[in-house]
């Protein structure tokens, strides 16, 4: 890894420990999940919108209480429990943030299911397991944080087993889209650019992976963004004791980017859903 690929990595991971960071997504953004929500009104709550997006993906699945899999970005950890108690199979959860992960272990031991969920402590860019290993590897909204996105398919390569399924979302970039359109948020995720649809499914095809299904969304970025800058606007002053003033400031700052951005066709959001062939 170079100099400057670590530094994205420790940025990250230092944003996503902070204290602001942390209270901002676990009190405001979900708790559970911090993903993109699929909307079915404007003021529906933000949890019930995250939880759809997971059925989604669950229904392009076939898992059973056998199946091994790995959520990589993992974040709270919601969407390994909801799997790992509908479906009683053992979930790998991965992750860089040790803030958001402690708080993962608690919520799954509070809900009975440590057992069945491992948190780990790492970056999928280099994956500390074994190859082969995992039937589905799953993952939400993480790998624009990656300055080696090709990296992060090759890693989920190496440990799924033939026949295993990669699905995930992530909030991307429309090809050939205006650089200026997109500055704000590059500026945000602190990276020269964003991935794509397209970016995407040239790194599977590099790799021989077999094309199951892609669901563009790109309207879900606005509704989505949108609908946690209306939330943060409206708890501002009982946040305060939680989140600093000026983080607040940033946040609504770097939300009201990703709406306009949305809203003028800079970006796409779905679901991916590639197969390692057998």
């Amino acid at each position: 890894m170079s100099d400057q690929d670590q530094v994205v990595v420790d940025t990250t991971r230092d944003y996503y420990d902070s204290s602001d960071a942390d209270n901002f997504y676990f009190h405001v953004w979900g708790g559970e999940d911090i993903h993109v929500g699929i909307y079915t009104r404007t003021d529906e709550p933000i949890r019930d919108a995250s939880h759809r997006t997971v059925e989604r993906m669950l229904d392009a699945l076939s898992l059973e209480a056998g199946s091994r899999v790995l959520d990589i970005g993992s974040g709270y950890g919601g969407s390994a429990r909801v799997i790992a108690r509908r479906y009683g199979c053992h979930v790998t959860a991965l992750n860089l943030s040790p803030v958001q992960n402690a708080r993962a272990r608690e919520m799954n031991q509070a809900q009975g299911l440590a057992d069945r969920i491992d948190v780990i402590d790492g970056s999928f860019e280099d994956l500390p397991l074994a190859d082969n290993s995992y039937d589905v590897v799953w993952c939400q909204d993480s790998i624009l944080h990656s300055a080696r996105r090709r990296r992060v398919f090759s890693e989920v390569d190496r440990v799924l087993r033939p026949g295993g399924s990669f699905i995930f979302t992530d909030p991307m970039q429309q090809d050939d889209v205006d650089p200026e359109l997109l500055a704000p948020v590059l500026a945000r995720i602190h990276l020269p650019s964003m991935g794509s649809v397209s970016k995407y499914a040239a790194y599977a095809a590099e790799l021989g992976w077999d094309t199951v299904g892609i669901e563009r969304m790109p309207d879900a970025i606005v509704k989505h963004y949108g609908r946690v800058l209306a939330e943060l606007t409206s708890r501002r002053d009982a946040l305060a004791e939680l989140v600093s003033a000026d983080y607040i400031d940033r946040m609504t700052t770097g939300l009201t980017h990703w709406v306009a951005a949305g809203e003028q066709g800079a970006l796409d959001w779905g679901i991916l859903h590639f197969r390692k062939p057998e």
